[in-house]
Parts: structure tokens; C-alpha cells; sequence
């Protein structure tokens, strides 16, 4: 099976890419009709591929994340943050330049713009890269950007899951203290497998935190917890708006800010950093006919960190 991007509107050179492996991402639970009326149903949005190029030089490692395209014209795609661009094509659910639909990763070959396709380093398994590829960049781009990449500064993580178990990996390798707010049954496995240096703070200890949980939760005690100048980056998408009063934004000079995936320049700068410093995305590869058994399992939260569904071997030809 494949499915093939146009060549209409070819902006860049474009690689065929054999797929091998592909990250199953639990933002793929949460994508009814609701969240996007026109996503097509009859596919699953599969946005997290790895695997090796055939038509541009055999044999190379890459990944796809979640988009496909941009206008490459906007202010956006010019400072490197096409994830923004307001023409930006998802790679699941998403119209091409010819109005033809993105269907994500369940295939066994796709073709990309040479622009979208990020190059996977040898020591790391493909399996591993997968889950970089959304989950990784989500947490590593808000963590550059809003400043709490500096050594010694105080982080938080809120939630531990695909995003949090990645947010701990990345605050630890950048050399900041890292402090995980989590449910008590997760604590034993922040502190002992995953290093964070604590579950407990106190007000006004934390310089930041990166706030991966998707449902309702409420945002004032980690204000509290932040410093003068302290900011909170929410990245769960909850289905109610906030309730917050602006006399805690107030004093202390404190922020509240959001961040969606990263560009494509800073997407394989994140790959880069994750392969020199050896950080590893818990996985559990899975093959083609367990994908509805797992669909369960990521509504019950129930896997440590990262299904990761071997394309390569399992999936099998339908014609």
C-alpha cells in the first residue's frame, strides 16, 4: 500500500521513502469530528514515520512528523516555524496542493517534499526516532524557545506520559533541575527510572513548567509554585477554557504561553540533540494487527510510553 503527494505544485525535490516504522501518538484518540470536521474517517492519522529513501539516495535513514507542506511563502515558513504557517498541510487528514487528502503513516511507501523529511542519525533506532518526531518536538521546542533549556534553572513536568516521560529525558540532558508534578502511583517511576530529582516543591521555586496534560486541570497552583518572571507552557489541548484570575498573572510578572510541534530546522536539531546525548523514548513495538487492541490501551492510558507499530515487517499487502 502507498499513498502518493502530488506533483502539481513540486516546491522541492521529493523522496519516496520505504516506511519501517511509525509512532502511534494518543493525540490519535482524541481526533473526532468535533476537532476537525473535515478530516476524512476512513483513516487513521498516523504522523510520526521513519524509514529509508529510495529515490533521492537509496538506503538513508528519515523521518516524517506531522506536516507535509507549507506555503514556503509567509513570514512564518521564512523564520523557520512552517508549523505555523497558516497554509501548513498535516500529514494525516489534511488537503494537499491539489486538493488530494494526507493519510499518515499506514502505508508501506510515501513520497514527501525533500523539505519535510528529517534525517534520522545512524545510532539511533528507528523505532526510537519515531516517537521524536511529534511527541519529541513538542516538548523540546517550548523548552528552547521560552529559555528553560539553561543550566541550573528549576523546571517542572506536569504528567507523566508520551509527552512527560520525554519533557524529564530532555530537561535532564540540558542540565536544569527537573521536578515532576504526577499522579502518586507515577512518582517511584519519575525519580527511579526516568531521573527526575524530586516530586515535591515549594511556592516560588520554579523558574518554569511544561505542562503536558490534555484534560481538565486547573492552572493557579502551578502559578504558585512559579517564581517572579516564572512561566507555565501549556501543551494538552483541554476540551473547556481556563479559569484564571489576571491578579495571578499580575504578580510576579508571571506567563502563560502554548507551543504546537517546532519547525523543521528545529525538529532535526531535536533529533541531533537526542542522538548525542543517548535519550531514548520508552516504546513497545507492536505490529499491524494489534493496532486496535492498542487504540483501547491508549484510551485506558495503558502503555509506558510510545506504541511504535513495525510497518516494515508487519504490514501486509491488501491487493
Amino acid at each position: 500500500m502507498s499513498w502518493w503527494l502530488s506533483k502539481k505544485k513540486k516546491k522541492f525535490p521529493r523522496h519516496q521513502i520505504k516506511l519501517t516504522e511509525d509512532n502511534k501518538c494518543p493525540t490519535m484518540t482524541r481526533v473526532p469530528e468535533e476537532a476537525n470536521p473535515n478530516r476524512p474517517l476512513d483513516g487513521q492519522p498516523l504522523h510520526e514515520i521513519v524509514g529509508e529513501v529510495q529515490n533521492f539516495k537509496v538506503g538513508d535513514r528519515v523521518g516524517v512528523g506531522s506536516m507535509v507542506g507549507s506555503c514556503n511563502s509567509c513570514d512564518n515558513c521564512a523564520d523557520d516555524i512552517e508549523n505555523y504557517c497558516p497554509k501548513m498541510i498535516f500529514t494525516y487528514g489534511g488537503k494537499y496542493y491539489d486538493g488530494s487528502v494526507t493519510y499518515g503513516g499506514f502505508s508501506d511507501t510515501m513520497v514527501v517534499d525533500e523539505h519535510f523529511a528529517f534525517g534520522i542519525p545512524k545510532n539511533l533506532p528507528l523505532d526510537a526516532a519515531a516517537p521524536l518526531l511529534c511527541a519529541g518536538i513538542t516538548v523540546y521546542s517550548p523548552l528552547s524557545f521560552y529559555g528553560l533549556d539553561m543550566p541550573g534553572l528549576h523546571v517542572g513536568v506536569v504528567g507523566l506520559g508520551g509527552l512527560g516521560h520525554l519533557a524529564v529525558k530532555f530537561v535532564k540532558a540540558m542540565g536544569t533541575k527537573v521536578v515532576i508534578s504526577t499522579s502518586p502511583g507515577k512518582q517511584k517511576e519519575a525519580l527511579e527510572n526516568l531521573g527526575a530529582d524530586s516530586v515535591l516543591a515549594a511556592n516560588g521555586t520554579f523558574d518554569g513548567f511544561v505542562d503536558t496534560v490534555s484534560g481538565q486541570r486547573p492552572l493557579l497552583p502551578l502559578l504558585g509554585l512559579l517564581k517572579s518572571h516564572g512561566k507555565l507552557v501549556v501543551l494538552g489541548a483541554a476540551e473547556k477554557p481556563f479559569k484564571l484570575p489576571a491578579s495571578h498573572l499580575i504578580q510576579g510578572r508571571k506567563l502563560i504561553g502554548g507551543s504546537m510541534i517546532g519547525g523543521m530546522k528545529e525538529t532535526q536539531e531535536m533529533i541531533d540533540f537526542k542522538a548525542k546525548h543517548d535519550i531514548k523514548a520508552d516504546i513497545e513495538v507492536i505490529s499491524m494487527d494489534y493496532v486496535n487492541t492498542a487504540m483501547d490501551r491508549l484510551l485506558k492510558a495503558d502503555v509506558k510510553y510510545r506504541f511504535v507499530i513495525d510497518i516494515g515487517n508487519t504490514l501486509k499487502a491488501t491487493w
